[in-house]
């Protein structure tokens, strides 16, 4: 078995974790690194936690640290997580459409495996029915491997629980397993072509689209920046944001302290003010 990790390595891993990706790493957290990280150095053939460290810092390429911020990153989720957003998020885009919107660009700022952005494309989908409506829905995560799932659309059919049937009936289809095995669903050709999936590091803006946006999800990501990142992710999105468009940030999150013209609608959600 493996020594403990030293204090030495932790702060430095957690100096990495927090340079890259503007995720601060509590002190009580060693021993969860530790675990995350054994993973990669078994595949590496690796087998001290230092030695890890010297070759993610030695990396020339940049792609050992994608796997680092991988292995730290957490990635749960749920499809309709937070079911009250996503009511609101229908209401928004009806009123949308019902005021002649031609075209509606939404991003979901912490995709994870893709749960949560075809929940909003599902919600999408249902509110805009056959109006003459374009829209689009980016998907982005920092975690390549996180993405990766989200991209592919293949879920255990259990996962889809907080679907509704009519909606599971309709965006998915239940693929056949083998005796066994736990069934899968993938979600439609169709649905999945509205759904642009990206590799966004949120700590570092500006981030690479237009503006305009009229929906902005950022939710349960913010928990993991300190105030300094917490504040250049806000005023980002804040000016991608069309004048009236909504941020939406979860339940256990929330922009006290943080500077920006964004009104409060009710609580998590944020309206920019202006016309």
């Amino acid at each position: 078995m493996n020594p403990a990790m030293t204090h030495s390595v932790f702060d430095a891993l957690r100096r990495l974790a927090y340079d890259e990706a503007g995720i601060a790493i509590r002190e009580n957290k060693q021993t969860l690194v530790s675990a995350r990280i054994a993973k990669r150095m078994r595949e590496c053939g690796i087998s001290s936690e230092r030695e890890y460290l010297a070759f993610l810092e030695g990396d020339k390429s940049g792609q050992e640290m994608v796997r680092f911020l991988d292995a730290i990153s957490t990635n749960f989720t749920s499809f309709f997580r937070e079911p009250d957003h996503f009511q609101l998020f229908e209401e928004e885009i009806r009123r949308s459409v019902e005021g002649g919107a031609k075209t509606l660009r939404i991003w979901c700022a912490a995709a994870a495996t893709g749960e949560e952005p075809y929940s909003l494309a599902i919600t999408l989908a249902e509110a805009v029915g056959r109006a003459k409506v374009e829209w689009r829905l980016l998907a982005s995560d920092i975690s390549v491997s996180a993405l990766r799932t989200a991209a592919a659309g293949v879920y255990p059919t259990s996962r889809l629980a907080q679907v509704p049937p009519a909606l599971r009936a309709r965006y998915f289809a239940e693929q056949s397993a083998l005796a066994g095995e736990e069934a899968q669903s993938r979600v439609s050709n169709d649905l999945r072509s509205r759904v642009l999936f990206k590799r966004v590091n949120l700590a570092t803006p500006p981030f690479p689209m237009r503006g305009d946006l009229d929906v902005v999800f950022c939710r349960n990501v913010m928990i993991y920046f300190d105030n300094a990142v917490r504040q250049r992710l806000v005023s980002e999105i804040e000016r991608l944001l069309r004048p009236g468009g909504l941020l939406v940030v979860a339940h256990s999150e929330t922009l006290n302290g943080i500077r920006s013209g964004l009104r409060t609608l009710q609580p998590s959600v944020y309206r920019k003010v202006g016309s």
